[in-house]
Protein backbone atom coordinates (compact mmCIF):
# COMPACT_ATOMS: atom_id res chain seq x y z
CA UNK A 1 0.00 0.00 0.00
CA UNK A 2 1.64 3.26 -1.11
CA UNK A 3 1.84 4.96 2.25
CA UNK A 4 1.07 8.43 0.55
CA UNK A 5 -2.59 7.26 -0.03
CA UNK A 6 -5.39 7.71 3.08
CA UNK A 7 -6.73 5.15 5.00
CA UNK A 8 -9.70 6.96 5.23
CA UNK A 9 -10.87 9.92 3.19
CA UNK A 10 -14.80 11.37 3.18
CA UNK A 11 -15.08 14.52 0.87
CA UNK A 12 -18.67 16.63 1.31
CA UNK A 13 -20.52 13.40 2.91
CA UNK A 14 -24.42 13.68 3.32
CA UNK A 15 -26.13 11.71 4.89
CA UNK A 16 -30.14 12.16 5.64
CA UNK A 17 -33.23 10.42 6.65
CA UNK A 18 -35.98 11.74 5.13
CA UNK A 19 -35.73 15.47 6.10
CA UNK A 20 -33.18 14.65 8.78
CA UNK A 21 -29.70 15.37 8.01
CA UNK A 22 -27.64 13.08 9.88
CA UNK A 23 -24.41 13.62 8.48
CA UNK A 24 -24.16 17.21 6.46
CA UNK A 25 -20.73 17.90 4.41
CA UNK A 26 -18.20 16.07 5.92
CA UNK A 27 -14.65 15.83 5.45
CA UNK A 28 -11.65 14.49 6.72
CA UNK A 29 -8.61 12.71 6.43
CA UNK A 30 -6.76 10.35 8.11
CA UNK A 31 -3.22 8.49 7.38
CA UNK A 32 -2.05 6.10 8.18
CA UNK A 33 -0.65 4.57 11.81
CA UNK A 34 -2.52 7.65 13.05
CA UNK A 35 -5.15 6.99 16.21
CA UNK A 36 -8.25 9.08 15.02
CA UNK A 37 -11.31 10.29 17.15
CA UNK A 38 -14.29 10.91 15.80
CA UNK A 39 -16.15 12.92 18.90
CA UNK A 40 -19.67 14.42 19.27
CA UNK A 41 -22.16 13.70 21.15
CA UNK A 42 -25.15 11.44 20.92
CA UNK A 43 -26.75 11.31 17.91
CA UNK A 44 -24.07 13.81 16.50
CA UNK A 45 -24.23 11.22 13.00
CA UNK A 46 -21.10 9.36 14.21
CA UNK A 47 -22.41 5.94 13.41
CA UNK A 48 -24.14 7.02 10.28
CA UNK A 49 -20.65 8.62 9.15
CA UNK A 50 -18.97 5.00 10.39
CA UNK A 51 -21.97 3.29 8.53
CA UNK A 52 -21.69 5.39 5.20
CA UNK A 53 -17.63 4.23 4.75
CA UNK A 54 -18.57 0.72 5.63
CA UNK A 55 -21.18 0.74 2.63
CA UNK A 56 -23.71 -0.83 5.35
CA UNK A 57 -25.12 3.23 3.99
CA UNK A 58 -25.29 4.98 0.83
CA UNK A 59 -24.21 8.48 1.28
CA UNK A 60 -26.90 10.81 -0.18
CA UNK A 61 -24.04 12.74 -2.14
CA UNK A 62 -20.30 12.91 -1.28
CA UNK A 63 -17.66 10.28 -1.85
CA UNK A 64 -15.85 8.02 0.70
CA UNK A 65 -12.71 6.41 0.23
CA UNK A 66 -10.42 3.62 2.69
CA UNK A 67 -7.36 2.53 1.42
CA UNK A 68 -7.70 5.08 -1.41
CA UNK A 69 -10.91 2.28 -2.63
CA UNK A 70 -14.48 3.21 -3.47
CA UNK A 71 -16.25 0.69 -0.72
CA UNK A 72 -19.22 0.19 -2.62
CA UNK A 73 -17.23 -1.15 -5.71
CA UNK A 74 -14.66 -2.64 -3.99
CA UNK A 75 -16.42 -3.78 -0.91
CA UNK A 76 -13.96 -7.39 -0.14
CA UNK A 77 -11.06 -5.51 -0.75
CA UNK A 78 -11.63 -3.19 1.50
CA UNK A 79 -13.26 -5.11 4.36
CA UNK A 80 -10.70 -7.93 4.15
CA UNK A 81 -8.21 -5.10 6.05
CA UNK A 82 -10.60 -3.44 8.71
CA UNK A 83 -11.88 -4.63 11.59
CA UNK A 84 -15.25 -3.17 12.80
CA UNK A 85 -17.03 -3.26 16.26
CA UNK A 86 -20.60 -1.80 16.33
CA UNK A 87 -21.81 0.35 18.92
CA UNK A 88 -24.47 -2.76 19.91
CA UNK A 89 -22.74 -6.05 19.31
CA UNK A 90 -24.73 -9.43 18.83
CA UNK A 91 -23.38 -12.90 18.06
CA UNK A 92 -25.20 -16.39 17.27
CA UNK A 93 -27.05 -17.34 20.12
CA UNK A 94 -26.39 -21.18 20.08
CA UNK A 95 -22.73 -20.58 19.49
CA UNK A 96 -20.13 -20.95 22.81
CA UNK A 97 -17.48 -18.24 23.08
CA UNK A 98 -14.76 -20.55 21.15
CA UNK A 99 -17.57 -21.34 18.77
CA UNK A 100 -18.24 -17.49 17.59
CA UNK A 101 -14.06 -16.99 17.39
CA UNK A 102 -13.38 -19.88 15.18
CA UNK A 103 -16.41 -18.78 13.08
CA UNK A 104 -14.98 -15.50 12.71
CA UNK A 105 -11.58 -16.75 12.46
CA UNK A 106 -13.00 -18.70 9.20
CA UNK A 107 -12.98 -16.09 7.39
CA UNK A 108 -9.38 -14.08 7.65
CA UNK A 109 -6.30 -15.13 6.34
CA UNK A 110 -4.67 -14.43 9.53
CA UNK A 111 -5.47 -14.85 13.39
CA UNK A 112 -3.21 -14.20 15.68
CA UNK A 113 -3.97 -17.18 18.39
CA UNK A 114 -1.22 -15.90 21.13
CA UNK A 115 -3.40 -12.80 21.59
CA UNK A 116 -6.70 -14.49 21.32
CA UNK A 117 -5.63 -17.01 24.32
CA UNK A 118 -3.57 -13.38 26.35
CA UNK A 119 -7.24 -11.15 25.75
CA UNK A 120 -9.42 -14.19 26.63
CA UNK A 121 -7.69 -14.91 30.19
CA UNK A 122 -7.31 -10.79 30.33
CA UNK A 123 -11.17 -10.90 30.37
CA UNK A 124 -11.58 -13.82 32.30
CA UNK A 125 -13.68 -15.67 29.62
CA UNK A 126 -14.95 -19.23 30.21
CA UNK A 127 -14.98 -20.41 26.15
CA UNK A 128 -18.13 -22.79 26.48
CA UNK A 129 -20.16 -20.31 27.91
CA UNK A 130 -23.07 -19.50 25.22
CA UNK A 131 -23.01 -16.19 23.30
CA UNK A 132 -26.95 -15.51 24.11
CA UNK A 133 -25.95 -16.15 28.07
CA UNK A 134 -22.90 -13.07 28.03
CA UNK A 135 -23.79 -9.48 29.22
CA UNK A 136 -23.58 -6.96 26.88
CA UNK A 137 -20.23 -5.90 28.39
CA UNK A 138 -19.26 -9.44 27.74
CA UNK A 139 -20.30 -9.42 24.15
CA UNK A 140 -18.74 -6.02 23.99
CA UNK A 141 -15.48 -7.66 25.48
CA UNK A 142 -15.74 -10.75 22.75
CA UNK A 143 -15.66 -8.27 19.68
CA UNK A 144 -12.94 -5.83 20.25
CA UNK A 145 -11.00 -9.93 20.53
CA UNK A 146 -12.48 -10.94 17.55
CA UNK A 147 -11.21 -7.31 16.10
CA UNK A 148 -7.92 -7.01 17.55
CA UNK A 149 -6.78 -10.73 16.29
CA UNK A 150 -6.96 -10.88 12.57
CA UNK A 151 -3.95 -7.99 13.12
CA UNK A 152 -6.41 -5.65 10.50
CA UNK A 153 -4.48 -2.49 9.10
CA UNK A 154 -7.31 -0.44 10.49
CA UNK A 155 -9.62 -0.71 13.80
CA UNK A 156 -13.01 0.93 12.92
CA UNK A 157 -14.30 1.11 16.74
CA UNK A 158 -18.01 2.43 17.30
CA UNK A 159 -18.53 3.34 20.71
CA UNK A 160 -16.00 0.71 21.56
CA UNK A 161 -16.07 1.07 25.47
CA UNK A 162 -19.90 0.84 26.05
CA UNK A 163 -21.12 -1.56 28.35
CA UNK A 164 -17.75 -2.05 29.99
CA UNK A 165 -17.31 -1.52 33.50
CA UNK A 166 -14.60 1.21 34.11
CA UNK A 167 -11.53 -1.22 35.07
CA UNK A 168 -12.34 -2.90 32.00
CA UNK A 169 -11.87 0.04 29.99
CA UNK A 170 -8.97 1.19 31.43
CA UNK A 171 -7.63 -1.99 30.94
CA UNK A 172 -8.42 -2.20 27.29
CA UNK A 173 -7.73 0.94 25.82
CA UNK A 174 -4.09 1.37 27.69
CA UNK A 175 -3.21 -2.09 26.88
CA UNK A 176 -5.33 -3.64 24.18
CA UNK A 177 -5.70 -0.37 21.71
CA UNK A 178 -1.75 0.45 22.65
CA UNK A 179 -0.58 -3.09 22.52
CA UNK A 180 -2.20 -2.95 18.59
CA UNK A 181 -0.62 0.14 17.16
CA UNK A 182 2.67 -0.11 19.31
CA UNK A 183 3.18 -3.79 17.50
CA UNK A 184 3.42 -1.69 13.70
CA UNK A 185 3.00 1.92 14.24
CA UNK A 186 3.30 2.94 10.92
CA UNK A 187 0.61 0.19 9.43
CA UNK A 188 -1.69 0.15 12.32
CA UNK A 189 -4.20 3.18 12.32
CA UNK A 190 -7.73 3.35 14.00
CA UNK A 191 -10.78 5.16 14.34
CA UNK A 192 -12.24 5.91 17.35
CA UNK A 193 -16.09 6.64 17.37
CA UNK A 194 -16.91 7.92 21.26
CA UNK A 195 -18.34 10.59 23.43
CA UNK A 196 -16.31 9.36 26.24
CA UNK A 197 -13.37 11.10 25.37
CA UNK A 198 -11.34 11.16 28.90
CA UNK A 199 -10.51 7.65 28.39
CA UNK A 200 -8.64 7.92 24.63
CA UNK A 201 -6.89 10.70 25.85
CA UNK A 202 -3.61 9.48 25.49
CA UNK A 203 -3.93 8.06 22.36
CA UNK A 204 -5.48 10.62 19.89
CA UNK A 205 -3.36 11.75 17.95
CA UNK A 206 -5.85 13.78 15.79
CA UNK A 207 -9.80 14.19 15.99
CA UNK A 208 -12.72 16.10 14.52
CA UNK A 209 -15.57 17.29 16.61
CA UNK A 210 -19.02 16.70 14.74
CA UNK A 211 -22.62 18.23 16.44
CA UNK A 212 -26.03 17.93 14.11
CA UNK A 213 -23.97 16.42 11.06
CA UNK A 214 -21.35 19.28 10.69
CA UNK A 215 -17.73 19.81 11.49
CA UNK A 216 -17.40 21.91 14.69
CA UNK A 217 -13.32 21.22 14.28
CA UNK A 218 -10.63 19.06 12.97
CA UNK A 219 -7.29 19.44 14.68
CA UNK A 220 -3.96 17.50 15.37
CA UNK A 221 -4.59 16.71 19.53
CA UNK A 222 -1.43 18.27 20.74
CA UNK A 223 -1.96 21.37 18.56
CA UNK A 224 -5.45 21.58 20.04
CA UNK A 225 -3.94 21.38 23.45
CA UNK A 226 -1.39 24.16 22.77
CA UNK A 227 -4.28 26.70 21.34
CA UNK A 228 -7.02 26.14 23.68
CA UNK A 229 -6.04 27.10 27.47
CA UNK A 230 -7.37 27.84 31.03
CA UNK A 231 -6.44 30.68 32.62
CA UNK A 232 -7.23 31.58 36.57
CA UNK A 233 -6.57 34.72 37.91
CA UNK A 234 -7.40 35.62 41.94
CA UNK A 235 -6.97 39.17 42.63
CA UNK A 236 -6.40 41.08 46.14
CA UNK A 237 -9.98 43.25 45.35
CA UNK A 238 -12.97 42.15 42.74
CA UNK A 239 -11.43 43.42 39.35
CA UNK A 240 -13.11 46.30 37.75
CA UNK A 241 -13.00 46.38 33.63
CA UNK A 242 -10.62 44.13 32.09
CA UNK A 243 -10.04 44.22 28.38
CA UNK A 244 -10.51 40.37 27.58
CA UNK A 245 -11.23 41.14 23.89
CA UNK A 246 -10.33 37.45 21.87
CA UNK A 247 -11.43 35.07 25.36
CA UNK A 248 -13.76 32.62 24.55
CA UNK A 249 -14.76 32.41 27.50
CA UNK A 250 -14.66 34.10 30.50
CA UNK A 251 -16.48 33.27 33.79
CA UNK A 252 -16.07 35.52 37.08
CA UNK A 253 -16.47 34.81 40.85
CA UNK A 254 -16.27 37.03 43.28
CA UNK A 255 -12.42 37.99 42.92
CA UNK A 256 -11.48 35.20 40.49
CA UNK A 257 -11.58 34.87 37.00
CA UNK A 258 -11.52 31.59 34.92
CA UNK A 259 -10.99 32.63 30.88
CA UNK A 260 -10.57 30.05 28.22
CA UNK A 261 -7.92 31.33 25.31
CA UNK A 262 -8.47 30.44 22.04
CA UNK A 263 -4.64 30.75 20.61
CA UNK A 264 -4.09 34.27 22.24
CA UNK A 265 -2.93 33.12 26.25
CA UNK A 266 0.08 35.22 25.67
CA UNK A 267 -2.19 38.47 24.88
CA UNK A 268 -4.67 37.50 27.89
CA UNK A 269 -1.87 37.20 30.31
CA UNK A 270 -0.33 40.30 29.83
CA UNK A 271 -3.27 41.91 30.24
CA UNK A 272 -4.29 40.20 33.54
CA UNK A 273 -0.56 40.81 34.63
CA UNK A 274 -0.62 44.40 34.29
CA UNK A 275 -3.78 44.32 37.42
CA UNK A 276 -1.10 42.42 39.53
CA UNK A 277 -3.21 39.51 40.17
CA UNK A 278 -2.34 37.50 43.72
CA UNK A 279 -2.49 34.61 41.52
CA UNK A 280 -2.26 33.73 38.14
CA UNK A 281 -1.64 30.12 36.20
CA UNK A 282 -2.82 28.94 32.81
CA UNK A 283 -2.94 25.19 31.46
CA UNK A 284 -3.95 23.11 28.35
CA UNK A 285 -7.46 21.78 28.23
CA UNK A 286 -7.75 18.02 28.26
CA UNK A 287 -9.14 16.93 24.58
CA UNK A 288 -12.79 16.23 27.10
CA UNK A 289 -12.87 19.85 27.65
CA UNK A 290 -11.73 20.94 24.10
CA UNK A 291 -14.84 19.04 23.44
CA UNK A 292 -17.28 20.91 25.80
CA UNK A 293 -15.99 24.43 24.09
CA UNK A 294 -16.34 23.45 20.52
CA UNK A 295 -19.77 24.73 21.34
CA UNK A 296 -18.06 28.17 21.89
CA UNK A 297 -16.35 28.19 18.58
CA UNK A 298 -19.53 27.88 16.89
CA UNK A 299 -21.47 30.30 19.16
CA UNK A 300 -18.16 32.77 17.72
CA UNK A 301 -17.95 32.02 14.13
CA UNK A 302 -14.73 30.95 14.68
Amino acid sequence: METNVPIIELQNLTRHYGKVEAVNGLSLTVRSGRCYGLFGRNGAGKTTTIKCLLNLLRPNSGTARMFGLDPQKNEVAVKSRLAYVPDLVAFYPWMTVRDTLDYLASFRKNWNREIEADLLSRFQFDQNQKADRLSRGQKTQLALIAAICPEPELLVLDEPTMGLDPIVRREFIKTVIGAYQSSDPERRTVFISTHLISEFEGLIDEFTIIEQGHELLTMEADTARDRFRKIHARFSQPPGQLDLTGALDVRRSGRELEIIANGNSKQLLEKLRAHQPEELRCESLSLEDIFVVSGLLKKANL
